[in-house]
């Protein structure tokens, strides 16, 4: 009885999680389609937008949110605005940065930054995701709290970011300690 009470509740639990992902792969294809749409130039309005990027970085102990830069250049940013960024919020105890082996990370700046800062930069393999289990932990919990919001400009989206890493980092995280 009580095997059959917990598997039909795990059961529940199961499809109530398949209906949570496919309406967010609903929702992303329609996000998609109009990405899609704007790049075409084919959305009215579409001259003035942009494609804002945003760069996670986390602290890989305490799950804890560094900071969330922005870059209104999207993807033609360069490997100095990364550095930059980068100089401005890494902690000086820095000893490694783990990162993927996207082109900006592979760059001299980005090397040039490590030897300055006394730091050893870790690239994870390609296409490997789950080895970057942190930082896409909080991709997906940062989306999922976005998903409620809406925004016009990168200045409204950097209002909702500096809202959500306070409420982001002062949340209980398997790296820290539990006060009590």
């Amino acid at each position: 009885m009580a095997y059959q009470l917990a598997h039909q509740a795990w059961k529940t639990v199961r499809q109530q999680r398949q209906e949570t992902l496919r309406r967010w792969q609903q929702e992303d294809q329609v996000w998609h389609q109009c990405n899609r749409e704007l790049r075409a130039g084919s959305v009215e309005g579409a001259a003035a937008r942009s494609w804002i990027a945003a760069l996670v970085v986390t602290d890989n102990c305490t799950r804890q949110c560094l900071g969330l830069p922005i870059f209104r250049t999207g993807p033609k940013m360069t490997s100095g605005e990364l550095t930059a960024a980068l100089r401005a919020i890494l902690p000086e105890e820095l000893e490694f940065l783990i990162s993927d082996q996207g082109t900006h990370f592979r760059s001299k700046a980005l090397a040039d930054l490590a030897q300055e800062a006394d730091f050893i930069h870790v690239s994870l393999y390609r296409h490997r995701p789950q080895s970057n289990g942190i930082a896409e932990r909080f991709v997906l919990t940062l989306k999922d709290w976005l998903r409620s919001k809406s925004w016009d400009g990168a200045d409204a989206l950097v209002t909702f970011l500096v809202e959500f890493q306070p409420e982001y980092n002062d949340r209980p995280h398997q790296g820290l300690a539990i006060p009590g």
